[in-house]
């Protein structure tokens, strides 16, 4: 067990620590930016904070605070700024290596000691688990803790009911759920049923139902004194959250078809697994197994409720993935152990070896770590640009006329964060397109963000919300993107009742810096434009190959007179 803490610890740490890549903007705006600014008194906060409402609750990004904290009061983020970028890493890699600890835990819980390497060995060459599992996302967290609160679910019906680690079910699951009130949706299902069992039991019954309003209670009012905190007014973001994820702002960020989980987030959740893990699913129900059932049940179970959603992402069935493990780890012992009786009963001199020292087949053991270069291309190369130009940036010179202005779909890096410059968190002084939703507004298929608005004409908007000539002192720029605030929501249904354009006014000042995809270059007449106003390349990194339509090209720096 301990070789096992071991080696995911320091699996989980090295990923997280040399991740490289770009992979989704939650990472960095839903979690490190609210824990920066608490402590720094500086970061970009997201609509999700500042609208009247808020969505987001501080519990998860203050995970963030007590290492931000030490090395503010060390004064080792002004010595070392990297620190303030590898300090969370070093968190958030811990946490990942739960997943794998408490998988192997579950394992036994549900099948036996014999199928844990299988299950270990899907855990930690997964290539879900190394794209997104160290990063300081939430669903991570939550796939983390909903692994430990189900190694605590009693799973055996035959065996006398824990009170102890029923409660510890209860409390891990609670937290799962305050860091992500859709992890609900697994709990009601796993409740359910155990409700069903306990019927018969009406004193066990009792305690179970005390025990979950309790515990539920005091996580709630855990959540609701932080929050209160953070905002400076009585908050409930829990329920706040789950009322936007319900409605069609949910979806200005993406919709997908029912089938969308089915097909394309499980196989990418999944990859080479994916056929073991519905043979897995497929025994449990053939030979009756209950406790692999009820696993497969409660997947199925999610998955359907998820599939009802409007906006869907892979990453919201991470919490998925380590019981999917579970299923795949018993087809592939069963197949092992079908070719060595299938071997024997030949009389067959040929003995089934073990793969690797792994109850595996080797046919299956290849199959199985054929996505592993792609996990490592996704670890290490993949979106480089995008956190490669953070750094490059920290790197320039701290004075009164540095400005910088990126001209990217929004939040396509991350921010303070990464670059942590006191010196541009005056407003106007480092700015970015926003892409706020259509709050509280009706039509919001017609709704355009300032994003949407300057890929339409970059040229025009640039013509329009930028002055003519470039003032070589670089004054921050007065409104160079919305604040999702109160005002916000009421220019937006002024807007709409006058049937007039989605432009708010925004107003740039040319910065000294512009920072862009290359893919912007190629827009007919851009690449004049920059040059005709004084600016040149001095900073290219990325692959152009990488991104979406507006996101190839690689990251760009451009800066004003340089010859």
């Amino acid at each position: 067990m301990i070789q096992v803490n071991l080696l995911s610890v320091c699996l989980r740490l090295v990923i997280a620590l040399f991740t490289q890549g770009f992979f989704q903007p939650d990472e960095y705006f839903q979690a490190l930016e609210p824990a920066h600014k608490v402590v720094f008194g500086y970061g970009h906060l997201t609509w999700e904070w500042l609208s009247p409402q808020p969505v987001r609750g501080v519990l998860y990004p203050a995970i963030n605070i007590p290492v931000y904290w030490v090395l503010k009061v060390s004064g080792l983020d002004r010595i070392y700024p990297a620190t303030v970028v590898a300090g969370p890493r070093l968190i958030h890699g811990l946490l990942a290596a739960l997943t794998d600890i408490w998988a192997c835990k579950l394992t036994r819980e549900v099948l036996d000691e014999a199928y844990v390497r299988p299950a270990y060995f899907l855990s930690l060459t997964s290539f879900f688990h190394a794209m997104s599992l160290s990063r300081s996302l939430s669903n991570s967290l939550e796939t983390s803790l909903t692994t430990i609160a189900l190694t605590h679910f009693p799973w055996s019906v035959k065996e006398p009911l824990s009170l102890a680690r029923l409660r510890r079910c209860i409390f891990f699951a609670a937290l799962a759920c305050a860091i992500r009130p859709t992890n609900g949706i697994i709990w009601m299902f796993m409740f359910s049923v155990l409700l069903l069992r306990l019927r018969s039991h009406p004193k066990t019954l009792i305690i179970f139902a005390r025990d979950a309003v309790m515990i539920g209670a005091i996580v709630l009012t855990l959540s609701f004194v932080l929050d209160t905190l953070f905002y400076e007014r009585p908050t409930m973001t829990v329920l706040n959250f789950l009322r936007v994820n319900a409605s069609p702002v949910s979806s200005f960020y993406g919709s997908s078809p029912w089938y969308y989980y089915l097909l394309q987030a499980i196989p990418i959740l999944c990859v080479t697994s994916l056929p073991f893990v519905l043979h897995g699913s497929f025994l449990a129900v053939k030979k009756n197994e209950v406790k692999l059932k009820l696993l497969a049940g409660c997947v199925a179970w999610t998955i359907g409720i998820y599939s009802l959603l409007g906006h869907k992402e892979w990453r919201f069935l991470h919490p998925l993935l380590p019981m999917l493990h579970v299923l795949g780890a018993r087809s592939l012992l069963e197949l092992y152990n079908y070719s060595a009786q299938d071997a024997h009963s030949r009389r067959s001199s040929y003995r089934i070896k073990q793969s690797a020292g792994l109850p595996l087949r080797t046919r299956d053991l290849l199959l199985l770590l054929l996505p592993v270069p792609a996990g490592i291309y996704i670890v290490f190369f993949h979106g480089t640009g995008q956190i490669e130009v953070m750094s490059y940036l920290r790197s320039l010179p701290v004075n009164g006329s540095t400005t910088i202005g990126f001209l990217m779909p929004c939040h396509s890096t991350p921010w303070q964060a990464y670059l942590h410059r006191s010196d541009l968190a005056q407003p106007g002084k480092m700015w970015a397109l926003g892409c706020e939703p259509p709050l509280m507004i009706r039509d919001k298929a017609s709704y355009r963000d300032q994003t949407d608005l300057f890929f339409e004409s970059p040229i025009e908007y640039m013509m329009s919300h930028f002055p003519s000539q470039v003032d070589p002192s670089f004054p921050p720029s007065p409104f160079p993107s919305s604040v999702p605030d109160t005002s916000f929501v009421s220019i937006l249904g002024e807007i709409e009742s006058h049937d007039s354009s989605w432009d708010m006014g925004w107003r740039h000042e040319w910065p000294k810096y512009i920072v862009m995809f290359g893919a912007l270059l190629q827009d007919p007449g851009m690449l004049s434009v920059l040059q005709e106003k004084g600016y040149r390349e001095i900073w290219k990194g990325g692959r152009e190959w990488d991104g979406d339509e507006r996101r190839k090209g690689g990251v760009r720096v451009w800066e004003y007179g340089i010859l």
